[in-house]
């Protein structure tokens, strides 16, 4: 499947930002664990691919905007269009030398996503998607999301907040209604992952509070290319503005949404 000159230009600047993180990748893991020593490692391999991914995408599109989250937002002299790029998803996993994070490019127009890049440079795996073509692995393999329909045979995936953040009873709260009713749930540590995952059929559904609007871009068009659904936990929230989320594919939605929404 041969995507437009735009999304070849994403995934371009996507596997150059994803071969510099690998390359780093492979000496986190035999640094010293220590506050000065992983962690500014880590925090210089993530600004090293946002900048190359920058330098691609911006090169190519002068005229965009951009947000990433690692450098200023910058409005573009065309304000229709604008880039939303996390450079390293899963930063805590990259830290701690664990292979489960990604590079996430979308392309927004008046303020819709039209193209999604989410790549796994560990495993080599390249999901994208643009709007009214389809969602695909490696540009060969067309994404659908699962068909199960009994909730005590499907599996989930979230965030869970760390230290003191504020959404952590809610958090504990949806534990608390939905484990008891499927077959797990999963914590891998990085959004844009997860909601892959979900168009990919690998998990059923995925939910998570307090996001970013580069944690989820790319993932929200995947995810409805794949003919799942995204929307926010809450009636009249915006996704990306709110950062609260839920997808799930169309077999199971409305059950796993009851579930969370009842919790919220």
């Amino acid at each position: 499947m041969q995507g437009s000159a735009n999304l070849n230009v994403m995934i371009k600047a996507a596997r150059k930002a994803g071969r510099s993180l690998v390359k780093d990748f492979r000496e986190v893991e035999n640094l010293q664990v220590g506050r000065k020593g992983p962690g500014d490692f880590v925090s210089r391999a993530d600004h090293a691919a946002e900048q190359i991914i920058r330098d691609e995408l911006m090169g190519a599109r002068p005229n965009y905007g951009w947000l990433g989250e690692e450098s200023e937002p910058v409005e573009g002299k065309d304000p229709t269009r604008r880039w939303i790029v996390d450079p390293l998803d899963g930063t805590t996993n990259y830290l701690h030398g664990m292979p489960h994070w990604a590079v996430s490019i979308a392309l927004e127009h008046k303020g819709e996503v039209v193209s999604g890049v989410i790549y796994d440079p560990a495993k080599d795996e390249l999901f994208w998607a643009e709007k009214g073509a389809g969602a695909w692995l490696d540009g060969k393999q067309r994404l659908r999301a699962s068909g199960r329909t009994a909730m005590i045979e499907t599996i989930y995936a979230t965030g869970l907040p760390f230290a003191a953040n504020k959404y952590l009873p809610a958090s504990l709260k949806d534990l608390g209604k939905l484990l008891p009713a499927c077959a797990g749930v999963r914590r891998w540590g990085a959004a844009s992952l997860d909601l892959a995952y979900v168009a990919a059929g690998r998990y059923d559904g995925y939910w998570e509070r307090g996001l970013q609007p580069w944690d989820l871009a790319a993932g929200i068009l995947i995810v409805r290319e794949a003919g799942a659904l995204c929307e926010p936990i809450r009636d009249g929230q915006n996704i990306l503005a709110d950062g609260h989320v839920i997808a799930g594919s169309a077999a199971i939605f409305d059950k796993f949404a009851a579930v969370i929404r009842s919790a919220d």
